[in-house]
């Protein structure tokens, strides 16, 4: 019996020693949402900061489907439970997009509406991969990609291009990389962070290389409608269509219709695979929100004007923020095809003095900028090897302008 007033000392049980489970505590927080954070925090402590971490567009979701969307808020139909594979006119829409697009026709029960893209990623890497199996990526490559393959048991093994080769790997490259272990190939073209775009004859040489070595492909589409300089992010399915019965395709609503916020993403692949990833989903979260659904159904099968005014915009940015990145001494910029995003190689500024910090990594460097010129930016530590920063141009003009003067003047352009 404990003395009245002496101390308390927890004794932990044995279920209190390990309070988060190993494959969880091991997840790292989303690099650029982390670092969009810290330039918000200091933004709200008085600080001018210009950031060019978040991957969301500064545009408001075009009205029409904001108005779709209060329609079925109105209806009370909206307020109950509805198929967790997602609403059947939404299916049927991205059915439709999916042949539009991507040049693959589906039924709409091969298609799964998730919450984001982010769901349909980690939904089709627990669906289809187990521990021991390999997964080849393409380097760099999007923050949540690793995390969501760690979480399978699966291995990643990284295949780097880097600016010299326009950040496109080559079936040469993945052909050695790939062992009797590697199961799945994930591709993503248009590219986060790069915003490389796959030529249509690479991406058939990789889909033909891939089915004659019996693998999966897993296609991030998210950024397929926001391509530039007459460019189209051609679909493995579509390059290779003898590919499509061990391919998933992932998409959403999110990029291209400035509707981060509304949730709405897609699986698309062989009905087995979207019936057992529908299985998953039922557990984890039923259905997606019914009014961003009907918002998502608008987004794809209404007008698509808005959405031609804003890649015209995104494109002035682009061919700005290349133009006065590549000013700064050490700064090499390629130019992207797609997406809304420029990667630049800055491994020349590491180990130069800069007001009186030398850098010796890009994370480094960022941190540097976001001191010393109130500038933030990704560090390619977040997509792959060192000496890289992502600059997203999914900003306003005058701030994106603003943003590269100051590092013209910090690193003495």
């Amino acid at each position: 019996m404990r003395r009245s007033g002496a101390p308390h000392v927890a004794t932990p049980s044995l279920g209190a020693v390990n309070r988060i489970s190993a494959r969880i505590a091991a997840i790292n927080e989303s690099a650029t949402l982390k670092v969009d954070a810290k330039a918000k925090a200091l933004k709200a402590a008085g600080r001018d900061v210009i950031s060019y971490a978040a991957g969301e567009p500064n545009f408001a979701t075009p009205p029409n489907i904001v108005e779709a969307a209060q329609r079925a808020l109105a209806d009370p139909k909206n307020y109950r439970y509805t198929p967790a594979a997602g609403l059947p006119e939404l299916r049927e829409a991205v059915a439709a997009k999916t042949l539009r697009d991507s040049g693959l026709a589906v039924e709409p029960s091969q298609v799964l509406v998730t919450n984001g893209g982010k769901q349909s990623v980690y939904q089709s890497f627990q669906t289809i991969l187990d521990p021991g199996d390999e997964v080849l990526v393409p380097t760099p490559y999007w923050t949540t990609y690793p995390e969501a393959i760690a979480l399978t048991g699966a291995t990643q093994v990284d295949v780097f291009a880097g600016a010299d080769q326009g950040y496109l790997v080559t079936v040469d490259q993945l052909e050695a990389a790939r062992t009797e272990r590697t199961k799945v190939l994930l591709m993503v073209s248009p590219s986060n962070p790069t915003g490389a775009v796959y030529p249509a004859e690479r991406i058939r040489e990789i889909a033909e290389w891939a089915e004659g070595h019996g693998l999966w492909i897993i296609a991030d589409e998210i950024y397929q409608n926001l391509v530039y300089d007459g460019e189209r992010a051609v679909s493995v399915v579509e390059a290779h269509p003898a590919i499509a019965d061990r391919t998933i395709l992932v998409n959403g609503v999110a990029k291209t219709y400035a509707m981060t916020g509304w949730r709405v993403g897609w699986m698309v692949g062989p009905a087995d695979v979207i019936k057992a990833a529908g299985n998953l989903q039922s557990h984890l979260t039923s259905n997606v929100n019914n009014v961003a659904q009907l918002g998502a159904v608008e987004a794809l099968g209404g007008p698509q004007d808005a959405v031609a005014e804003m890649l015209a915009a995104f494109d002035v940015r682009r061919k700005s923020i290349v133009a006065e990145l590549s000013k700064i001494p050490g700064f090499s910029v390629p130019t992207p095809k797609g997406a809304f995003y420029v990667y630049a190689d800055v491994s020349g500024l590491l180990g130069t003095e800069f007001g009186g910090v030398t850098p010796t990594s890009s994370l480094e460097l960022a941190d540097l900028m976001l001191e010393q010129a109130d500038v933030a930016a990704v560090p390619g530590e977040a997509f792959g090897p060192s000496g890289y920063l992502r600059f997203s141009y999914a900003l306003a003009d005058d701030a994106l302008f603003e943003g590269a003067q100051r590092l013209q003047r910090l690193f003495g352009a």
